[in-house]
């Protein structure tokens, strides 16, 4: 295919990975190299997805992550034909404008198969130790909505050449701005909103393409439904049409597949913003599989790609199809139709 040619679709298929690059997940460099390697060979994988942390999202403070921008470029050739994701990028981390440049260069790198997907922010650890400012929500939300609205102007056809485009914004002014070179997909990269609650969710409706269920919610039916009609509505009462949006929603695997059904163990709670959630991000286990190849010379050894052999009856029967997924695929993995 002409990677300087964009796909017609706007959204991957059914099946997807997510891999947390962070030391909870097991995924260091290497082995997150080899993982999406061999996700790369599957065609039952139609995208694989990252999250965005600046250290270990399932501690209070600090441990070894990946940044996700940096990352998902340098693990775009791995996965040649297959979206790539982030779910979600927090807006607190960088300057809207970045956001939008850095965007453009994966959506270049993987011929106009990238997703955009935006967050509030909420872990309190990671910014306090980074120094980067957190905010009450309210406070934190008025700039997220006006972030996006930056992303989305700087993404438009309008500025693919001059003069480009104009903002008025008290953190995010633009003047005559051109976004060169454009991005491949007419309009730039799908944007999916991370929004849960009826802000989030309206600005959702407005700007965004997609909507990715929280990854500690897996297989959480009831509350993917009730965001999943609420978001339908939003978007008819906006004019659009409720079909032409997606959903995805996060499958939970583990190794033992017909097991004892128990779910897996859950990690004390983080703190999110000022507030305490009731529960953690469930940790997935995995077993490691042998190393598919030798390693240069002067790499450390890794114990080989992550697999997942899945316990959730609706997955099963696709499982001999997808050889190799992530330590975790807590994020849009699984597509569900509208």
């Amino acid at each position: 295919m002409d990677m300087r040619e964009a796909p017609a679709a706007r959204r991957p298929g059914l099946i997807g990975f997510r891999i947390s690059p962070s030391e909870s997940a097991g995924a260091d460099w290497v082995r997150l190299d080899e993982t999406w390697a061999l996700a790369g060979e599957s065609p039952a994988l139609d995208a694989g997805w990252l999250s965005d942390h600046l250290s270990d999202a399932a501690r209070e403070r600090g441990g070894p992550a990946l940044e996700s921008l940096t990352t998902a470029a340098a693990l775009a050739h791995r996965v040649p034909g297959k979206w790539i994701g982030i779910a979600v990028l927090s807006g607190t981390f960088r300057h809207p404008a970045l956001v939008a440049k850095s965007a453009t260069v994966l959506d270049q790198a993987t011929g106009g198969r990238f997703i955009l997907g935006l967050g509030a922010g909420w872990h309190v650890g990671e910014h306090d130790a980074f120094g980067i400012p957190l905010p009450p929500i309210v406070e934190r939300f008025d700039r997220f909505e006006r972030g996006v609205r930056t992303i989305a102007a700087l993404l438009s056809d309008a500025a693919r050449t001059a003069p480009g485009v104009t903002l008025d914004d008290p953190d995010f002014s633009l003047r005559g701005a051109t976004n060169e070179p454009p991005p491949l997909r007419p309009g730039g990269p799908p944007l999916w909103v991370g929004g849960q609650r009826r802000r989030g969710m309206a600005l959702a409706a407005r700007y965004g393409e997609g909507w990715p269920m929280p990854g500690n919610r897996p297989g959480d039916v009831a509350y993917f439904s009730e965001r999943r009609d609420g978001l339908r509505r939003a978007l008819a009462d906006g004019g659009r049409d409720p079909d032409d949006f997606a959903f995805a929603g996060p499958a939970e695997l583990r190794t033992n597949p017909g097991g004892s059904g128990r779910g897996p163990r859950r990690r004390r709670p983080v703190r999110r913003g000022r507030r305490q959630p009731p529960h953690a991000r469930p940790a997935c286990r995995c077993r490691a599989g042998r190393p598919d190849r030798r390693h240069a010379r002067g790499r450390r050894a890794s114990p080989g790609p992550l697999r997942l052999t899945p316990y959730d009856p609706r997955i099963a029967p696709s499982w001999p199809r997808i050889r190799a997924v992530a330590p975790q695929t807590r994020a849009p993995g699984i597509g569900y139709a509208p």
